[in-house]
C-alpha cells in the first residue's frame, strides 16, 4: 500500500491512501489572506474542486492563512471539518457555511479516517496552533504546519518515531520586523540551529520545506524582505547536517507516493495549473530601500466618501473609547506618558494627521502638535479601512511605526485598538461576503 501527498498551497496537503483522501489546511485561493500570491504561481479550477469528495479536512490553527471561508465554501458540505482552535466561536462561524459535521480536535486523540489516522499534536504557541500526526500505509509523517516545537512535545515525536517524511516550516519570516524597518538588524539566512538539532533527533527518511509558498504584491519591498532562508538554503543546511536525509521540494499542485522503501512522483492534482516559472525561490535584501508609506498609500484605490468618514470617525472616537475600555500597555516604556502622532494616508499619498497623549489606559486628541512626539504610526487609509471592515490582518496593512528601540513594536495604540480581543474578524467579513 502507498500513501500519495499532494502540495496544494503554503500548508495545504492531500493525503490519500487506498480511497481515502484527506486535506490539511486547504486554500483554494490566489491571493489568499488579501495580499498572499502563490509562489511558484498557481491557478484552480473552482468548479472541479466543488465536485471533490474529501472524506474529512483538517485544519491546524484559525489564522487566515489555514481557515479560509472563502475556501472551504467550495467543498462539499457533508465533509467532516476537523478543526484545533481553543475558541469555540470558530466552529459556530464554519457551521454558517452549512457544513453538518464540524469537530473539535484535541490534543493527543487519535482519529481515524477510514485509512487515515490523524493525532493532534501539541506545538510551542498551544493557545493557537497544531501539529498533525499523519500515520497511513504503515508509514508515520509529521505535519509541523507552520508552528515551532517545544523540548516536551519533540521528546513524545521521538518516542512516536521512527519517520519517514516531516513537513517542515523553513522560512523564518519577519512579519513583525518590516513594520518598523528602522529599527531591524540584518536577518540571519541561516535556519535556526534549533531546528537542525529538532530535525537529528526526529532523523525522517524525507524532509519537506513547508508552510510558506507566498510572496506579496509584485511591487512589494515586503518580497525582499520577509523572506531570509531561501529553498536553496534550507536544503544545503539540512543535506549538509543530517546526509542521510532527502530534501524533497513540493510545488503547488506536485504529488509523490511514498512507501517503506521509496518516494516516487505521482500524477498531479487535476484541479490546479501551475503557471509560469516553478523552479522559483526566495531573495532577501537587508538593504533594499523603503518606500514612504505616502508612496504606498497611492497604490491602493480611493475609498468612497462614507468608508473614509467611517476611518476618520473612528480615528476621532472610536479608537480613543477602545483604548480606554483595555488594559494599560504592558511594556515599560509606556508606563509614563507619551504624545502620539497618527499619520493616515489616502490614495493621493496625502497624509491625515492626528496627535493623541497617552497616559495609561488614558487617552486624548490634541488639537495642536506637542513638543515632544514619543510614538509616530502610518498607515494607508485604504489599508485601515479594511483592518477595521474586512478583517485585514496585520501583516498586510503595511503599518510603519517610527518607534524607539526596546520596545514590543505590538504595544502599539493602533495595532493594540485593531486586534486585541478580536477573534476570527477576517472569517466574520468573509461569511459577509458571501451573504451569511
Amino acid at each position: 500500500m502507498k500513501l500519495k501527498i499532494s502540495r496544494i498551497l503554503h500548508a495545504g496537503y492531500i493525503f490519500e491512501c487506498d480511497q481515502t483522501q484527506i486535506a490539511f489546511d486547504p486554500i483554494f485561493e490566489n491571493p489568499f489572506s488579501h495580499n498572499c500570491y502563490a509562489f511558484p504561481e498557481v491557478e484552480f479550477d473552482l468548479e472541479k474542486i466543488k465536485k471533490l469528495k474529501l472524506d474529512a479536512v483538517f485544519i491546524s490553527h484559525f489564522h487566515d492563512d489555514h481557515c479560509s471561508m472563502e475556501s472551504l465554501v467550495h467543498l462539499d458540505r457533508q465533509t467532516p471539518i476537523y478543526m484545533y482552535c481553543v475558541h469555540s466561536e470558530m466552529f459556530e462561524l464554519i457551521k454558517r457555511l452549512g457544513f453538518a459535521h464540524v469537530h473539535s480536535l484535541k490534543l493527543n486523540q487519535s482519529i481515524q479516517v477510514n485509512t487515515i489516522e490523524v493525532i493532534p499534536r501539541r506545538a510551542l504557541d498551544v493557545d493557537v496552533d497544531s501539529l498533525f500526526q499523519i500515520k497511513a500505509a504503515g508509514l508515520n509523517v509529521l505535519n509541523v504546519v507552520d508552528s515551532w516545537i517545544d523540548d516536551d512535545t519533540l521528546d513524545l515525536l521521538v518516542q512516536e518515531g521512527p519517520w519517514d517524511m516531516v513537513l517542515w516550516p523553513f522560512q523564518t519570516m519577519r512579519e513583525i520586523e518590516v513594520i518598523a524597518p528602522s529599527q531591524v538588524l540584518e536577518a540571519p539566512t541561516h535556519l535556526p540551529p534549533e531546528w537542525i538539532l529538532q530535525l537529528k533527533k526526529l532523523n525522517p527518511r524525507y524532509v519537506v520545506p513547508s508552510s510558506c509558498q507566498f510572496k506579496q504584491e509584485s511591487w512589494s519591498w515586503y518580497n525582499q524582505a520577509l523572506f531570509p532562508v531561501t529553498y536553496k538554503q534550507f536544503e544545503n543546511e539540512v543535506v549538509a547536517a543530517l546526509p542521510q536525509i532527502q530534501v524533497q521540494r513540493l510545488n503547488p499542485s506536485v504529488s509523490i507516493e511514498l512507501n517503506s522503501s521509496l518516494l516516487n512522483p505521482s500524477s498531479a492534482l487535476s484541479w490546479m495549473r501551475p503557471t509560469g516559472e516553478q523552479d522559483v525561490d526566495y531573495e532577501y535584501q537587508f538593504d533594499i530601500k523603503v518606500p514612504t508609506t505616502s508612496e504606498i498609500a497611492q497604490r491602493f484605490p480611493a475609498l468612497t466618501e462614507i468608508q473614509t468618514e467611517k476611518v476618520f470617525n473612528y480615528c476621532r472616537q472610536g479608537l480613543l473609547e477602545k483604548f480606554r475600555f483595555m488594559d494599560p500597555p504592558q511594556d515599560k516604556y509606556f508606563a509614563q506618558p507619551r504624545n502620539w502622532k497618527l499619520s493616515v494616508y489616502d490614495h493621493t499619498g496625502k497624509a491625515m494627521i492626528l496627535y493623541y497623549h497617552l497616559d495609561g489606559n488614558k487617552i486624548e486628541i490634541l488639537n495642536n502638535e506637542p513638543l515632544n512626539l514619543s510614538w509616530m504610526t502610518e498607515v494607508p487609509l485604504s489599508k485601515l479601512y479594511a483592518g477595521l471592515e474586512l478583517g485585514e490582518s496585520l501583516t498586510s496593512m503595511y503599518l510603519r511605526i517610527n518607534a524607539v528601540s526596546d520596545v514590543d513594536i505590538v504595544e502599539d495604540p493602533l495595532i493594540r485598538c485593531l486586534f486585541n480581543g478580536v477573534f476570527g474578524a477576517y472569517q466574520k467579513a468573509q461569511l459577509k461576503r458571501l451573504g451569511l
